[in-house]
C-alpha cells in the first residue's frame, strides 16, 4: 500500500509543500486513508524549472538508454502489481479483481509496447526530395490525469513523453493520487535523471491551470471531462502550446440483425459496467433491432444481475462504489432524470443497493424505452447505467450512434463484412468488432468533443514530437 501521506517530487527530491493538505478518502468505507499536499503555483514554477533544466541532457541521451529506462518502468510496475492494485481499490473503489487484471496489469503492456515500437524501427527522420525531415522532442510536458484509471492514464502520457526525450511534470487527480506516488518511486528506480520526471499534487483550478498557462510548458496532455478539457484549452491558448485531449464519451454498441444476440448483449454489458461504469469508453448505449428489443432487454437484465455490488476488496464483487459522494449523487441524478423523461427501468434504479450501509454505491441500472434525444442517451453519466435503444434499419442505427457530441469508442456486432462496414461509418476514434481484443499498440483517442490527439503505440509517441524540415 502507498504511504498514507505523500509529497510532491521536484527535481528528484520529495517536497512537502505549503502545509495545506488534501485528504484522500476510501469510497467504500468513507474513511480518510491518506493525504497529499495542496500544490501552489510556486510549486508548479519549481517543477517546471526542474523539468526545463533537465530537458537538454535528457533529449540528448541515446535512444537505447531512454528505452532502457522505459523497460525498467514497465518491469517496476509488474513487480509492484499487487501493491498497485490494492492502492487503486482503496483510493477509487475499483474491485480488486479488476484492479489487478486491468489497472495494475495493462500499464505493463502499454509501457512495454512503447519500447517495442521504438526498437522496431520508429522513423525519427525521413527524406522528402531535397529535405531532411527530423522529429524532435517537443520539450517540457504537463501531464494532467484523471481518477478513474490512476495509473493507466499516467503511463499513457508519461512513458511516451520520456521515451521521446521530453521531460514531464505530472499532476494526478487529487481524488485518487496515491497510485501516482508509487509510480514516482518506480520512475526514480528506473535510472531517469533527477528533474526528468516531476510530480505536483493539487487541484485542477490551481495546479492544472498553472501548468496549462506556464510559458515554459511546451505541451499539455490532459485526460478528463469535456468541460475541464475546454478550460485547459482556453488557458493554454495564451501561450500557443500544443494541447492533447482525451475527454468524455457516450459510446454505442450497435447490434446488427444477423448478430449472435446473446453474445452481443453480454459483451456490451461487459463494456459498460466494469470499473463501476467509470470509463470514458464505456459502452453506455446498446442499439438493437426493433424486432428484438424485448429479447435484448431480457438478456441485458440477466447479465446485469451478475454484476454483484459490494466490498471492492472481495474477489466476488464486480461493481464497487463510485469514487466519491459527488460522483454517486451525479449518477443517481441521471437515473432519476431518465425516469422523469419517460424511460423505463428494467433493472436497478436510484435507491442504495441492498446490503451496503456505507460507501458511495449505485445499483447497476438498465433502461429501456429510451429515445435518442433523452438526457441519458446524450450525456456522459460515468456510472453503471446502460440505455437500450431500438432502431429500424442499419442507416438509422448509424444515425443514432453518431447523434451525440462525443466520438470516443464504440462496438459493432454482426457478420464480419457488415460489422466492419458499419464500424467504418461510426464517427468515433475506436471501434471493437465482435468483441475484438485490446491492442496496447493501437491508437486511442476521440472525434468531436471526445478530444484530439492519440495515445499508445506509434501514434502516442508522435504526439510528443515536433517536426523540422532541413532543406539541402
Amino acid at each position: 500500500m502507498a504511504a498514507p501521506n505523500t509529497g510532491h517530487v521536484i527535481g528528484g527530491a520529495r517536497v512537502e509543500g505549503s502545509g495545506e493538505r488534501i485528504e484522500v478518502r476510501n469510497p467504500a468505507t468513507e474513511e480518510v486513508i491518506g493525504s497529499v499536499p495542496a500544490g501552489t503555483p510556486s510549486d508548479v514554477d519549481d517543477a517546471v524549472a526542474a523539468a526545463r533544466a533537465a530537458f537538454d541532457g535528457w533529449a540528448d541521451t541515446p535512444l537505447r538508454d531512454r528505452i532502457a529506462v522505459v523497460r525498467r518502468i514497465s518491469e517496476g510496475i509488474a513487480q509492484r502489481r499487487d501493491e498497485i492494485a490494492a492502492t487503486v481499490t482503496a483510493e477509487m473503489g475499483s474491485p480488486i479483481t479488476f484492479s489487478t487484471k486491468v489497472h495494475a496489469s495493462v500499464p505493463v503492456a502499454t509501457s512495454a509496447g512503447i519500447a517495442d515500437v521504438l526498437e522496431g524501427g520508429f522513423a525519427w527522420t525521413d527524406e522528402v526530395g531535397n529535405s531532411l525531415i527530423v522529429r524532435e522532442p517537443i520539450g517540457v510536458v504537463a501531464a494532467i490525469t484523471p481518477w478513474n484509471y490512476p495509473l493507466h492514464q499516467v503511463v499513457a502520457k508519461v512513458v511516451p513523453a520520456l521515451a521521446t526525450g521530453c521531460t514531464v511534470v505530472l499532476k494526478p487527480s487529487e481524488i485518487a493520487p496515491l497510485t501516482a506516488a508509487i509510480f514516482a518511486e518506480i520512475v526514480a528506480a528506473s535510472g531517469a535523471p533527477d528533474g526528468v520526471f516531476n510530480l505536483v499534487h493539487g487541484t485542477g483550478p490551481v495546479v492544472g491551470e498553472a501548468l496549462a498557462a506556464h510559458p515554459d510548458v511546451d505541451m499539455v496532455s490532459f485526460t478528463g471531462s469535456t468541460r475541464a478539457g475546454r478550460r485547459v484549452s482556453e488557458v493554454a491558448a495564451a501561450t500557443i502550446k500544443r494541447v492533447a485531449l482525451e475527454l468524455g464519451g457516450k459510446s454505442a454498441s450497435v447490434v446488427l440483425d444477423d448478430a449472435d444476440l446473446t453474445k452481443a448483449v453480454k459483451l456490451s454489458v461487459a463494456g459498460c459496467f466494469p470499473n463501476g461504469g467509470q470509463s470514458c469508453n464505456a459502452l453506455s448505449r446498446l442499439l438493437v433491432p426493433e424486432s428484438r428489443l424485448d429479447e435484448a432487454v431480457e438478456l441485458a437484465v440477466a447479465a446485469a444481475a451478475k454484476y454483484t455490488v459490494g466490498d471492492p476488496t472481495s474477489e466476488e464483487t464486480r461493481v464497487g462504489p463510485m469514487v466519491s459522494e459527488a460522483q454517486r449523487d451525479r449518477v443517481v441524478d441521471y437515473i432519476r432524470k431518465g425516469v422523469e423523461e419517460g424511460a423505463t427501468l428494467a433493472a436497478g434504479g436510484p435507491d442504495r443497493p441492498e446490503g451496503v450501509e456505507k460507501g458511495y454505491y449505485v445499483r447497476p441500472t438498465v433502461f429501456t424505452g429510451v429515445t435518442p434525444e433523452m438526457t441519458i442517451a446524450q450525456e456522459e453519466i460515468f456510472g453503471p447505467v446502460l440505455s437500450i435503444l431500438p432502431y429500424r434499419d442499419e442507416d438509422e442505427a448509424v444515425r443514432i450512434a453518431n447523434a451525440t457530441d462525443y466520438g470516443l469508442a464504440g462496438a459493432v456486432f454482426g457478420s464480419e463484412d457488415r460489422a466492419l462496414a458499419v464500424a467504418k461509418r461510426l464517427r468515433t476514434g475506436q471501434v471493437d468488432v465482435n468483441g475484438g481484443r485490446f491492442n496496447p499498440n493501437a491508437p486511442f483517442g476521440g472525434y468531436k468533443q471526445s478530444g484530439n490527439g492519440r495515445e499508445f503505440g506509434r501514434h502516442g509517441l508522435e504526439e510528443f514530437l515536433e517536426t523540422k524540415s532541413i532543406q539541402r
